[in-house]
């Protein structure tokens, strides 16, 4: 019994202390549960422009300087389409949006942009009608006002010399030879020379070596194509003069609208440099040919202009009254929401609630002056970005999203090439050579000759004729200088690799669009490159020498693509 008593004691003896051993492990257990609970959240920093810049505390952000801002633990949820900007940011860029609404032609109005030009009809050129020496200019300067019968210039001319003399020896035969009498009277006659002029020559038997030309008709100089001294041949124009009481306007319409307006119709024209006042004419004339490339036609509205107030070259605004084309909404934006990618236009809209955008592809219509009429893409009231839309896709393409910088494909799939002369790219040569220079001093992590390479490719950026390029054309040069300048301003290398990313894409994609290239070029991927998104490089060789690691990682990537 005594023994059953000890066993009971010590089994109760070993619960007991199991119990305070398990107990004393649930509570500590508790206890770092309850530590790690109160324990504070690691939080990063980000840049609203640059997604991949990460840090632990708050600064600006190494690459744009702008002030860092909490990183959002909530952007899931967005679209693969979609992007996010502080609003911070959108202060900063100076981005404003644009509710998509009906278009005025709703309201039985069209209105088109112009110009003011001269009349062709009643302009003319003043010409030489016999050749000699300009001996002296009554015209000193364009813009001089002259009237019909004003000397303009007297003419030194052996021929009308010669000619004047043959008059003086057919006068005295002109009772026995009156043909050839009239025949060198005619002769002077068809070089204007009045009748009155002939007949003093006549009277006086004296031959005039230097004669005058007389304006024939009243205007404006609006052209002096000859200077005292200069030899002038029968024929050649010394002014060009003008009526400017008389003048057109001469406006752009589409071809969806032809049908809204027609000859005889009265047109309402305002210009910026006479605020509140409006001239009024009607379309006189439209142009039976369609530009092609434009899809445009010129219609031709005739001014008086007696007080002088309208100029030559100056932009207008005409309104001209149509009839209502539909009941249905008409969609308008302005001109400055559209980018243009080649035969597509794109616009970013933004969410109503938050600071999201996503681009959208667009159908043109009408051109209404500083807005387009949408057949296809956006809805009404939905909310457009009208300033600042380089900076928002600015944003998308470093965010990794579709942007307008971006290899677009047409509605076939087929990559949208943008064309360049065979003579851009010889001058695309230096530059390739020292994005080459520079990514070599990546490669050996040396942030100085990053710096030096930048700014001499920098130097040759801007040397570049971009005259003659399309818009998308432009828009990827624009980048590539933006980031040589960034490059060439920071001696931080990781800011210069990040640069360095984007550099890279705008390179490859115009080097894509060369037919022929001199050399084959290189397209080498680094998947572990841009904070593990992959990075891509050109190089004109098949070697791996990584510019985004240096050392650390020499022979990180594969070549992806050959461009011949």
């Amino acid at each position: 019994m005594k023994k059953y008593l000890i066993y009971t004691g010590m089994l109760i003896a070993g619960l007991l202390i199991g119990y305070l051993l398990f107990n004393s492990n649930g509570n500590n257990h508790n206890h770092e549960a309850e530590k790690e609970a109160s324990a504070p959240e690691t939080k990063f920093w980000t840049c609203s422009m640059h997604p991949q810049i990460m840090k632990t505390e708050p600064g600006d952000c190494p690459i744009c300087g702008m002030e860092l801002i909490p990183a959002d633990a909530n952007a899931d949820g967005l679209t693969a389409a979609q992007f996010r900007m502080s609003e911070h940011a959108m202060a900063l860029a100076d981005i404003n949006t644009f509710p998509v609404g009906s278009s005025e032609t709703e309201k039985g109005t069209l209105t088109l942009s112009g110009e003011i030009r001269t009349n062709e009809k009643s302009a003319a050129v003043q010409s030489s009608y016999f050749k000699g020496r300009i001996e002296e200019l009554m015209i000193r300067s364009e813009g001089e006002s002259v009237k019909i019968g004003q000397m303009l210039a007297r003419i030194y001319s052996p021929d009308l010399i010669a000619a004047q003399q043959e008059l003086l020896t057919a006068s005295k035969l002109k009772s026995r030879q009156p043909e050839l009498y009239q025949a060198v009277r005619q002769k002077l006659l068809n070089w204007k020379l009045s009748e009155k002029q002939i007949t003093a020559v006549e009277n006086s038997g004296k031959v005039s070596e230097y004669f005058p030309v007389y304006a024939t008709i009243s205007g404006t100089i609006s052209a002096k194509l000859v200077e005292e001294g200069d030899y002038v041949q029968t024929g050649q124009p010394l002014f060009k003069i003008e009526k400017l009481t008389d003048l057109w306007a001469i406006f752009d319409l589409y071809e969806s609208d032809l049908g809204a307006v027609q000859q005889g119709q009265k047109m309402e024209i305002i210009t910026n440099a006479y605020p509140g006042k409006s001239f009024s004419g009607n379309i006189d004339f439209i142009d039976p040919i369609l530009n092609s490339q434009k899809r445009t036609v010129e219609i031709r509205v005739q001014l008086q202009n007696n007080n002088g107030e309208l100029k030559p070259g100056m932009f207008v605004e005409g309104t001209v009254q149509i009839a209502k084309t539909s009941e249905k909404d008409v969609l308008l934006v302005p001109k400055s929401s559209i980018l243009w990618t080649g035969k597509r236009s794109v616009v970013y809209v933004k969410s109503a609630d938050a600071p999201v955008f996503e681009m959208r592809i667009v159908t043109l219509g009408e051109d209404l002056g500083d807005s387009y009429i949408i057949k296809s893409g956006l809805e009404k009231g939905d909310l457009v970005v009208s300033q600042g839309t380089f900076t928002v896709d600015a944003a998308a393409q470093l965010q990794g999203k579709k942007s307008m910088m971006n290899r677009m494909e047409n509605a076939k799939g087929e990559t949208m090439q943008m064309n360049f002369s065979a003579r851009f790219k010889e001058q695309m040569d230096p530059l390739l050579q020292e994005y080459l220079n520079l990514q070599e001093a990546l490669v050996g992590s040396d942030a100085a000759k990053v710096k030096v390479s930048a700014t001499k490719a920098a130097t040759i950026f801007e040397q570049l004729d971009r005259s003659g390029l399309g818009a998308m054309e432009n828009e990827h040069l624009k980048m590539i200088g933006f980031l040589l300048d960034k490059t060439s301003n920071s001696t931080d290398l990781e800011v210069q690799r990040d640069a360095f990313v984007n550099l890279s894409e705008q390179m490859i994609t115009i080097y894509r669009s060369f037919p022929d290239l001199d050399r084959s070029l290189y397209v080498i991927n680094c998947p572990m490159a841009n904070h593990n998104k992959g990075a891509n490089w050109l190089s004109e060789n098949k070697e791996v020498l990584n510019p985004y690691y240096g050392e650390a990682m020499l022979k990180c990537g594969s070549v992806t693509e050959v461009l011949q």
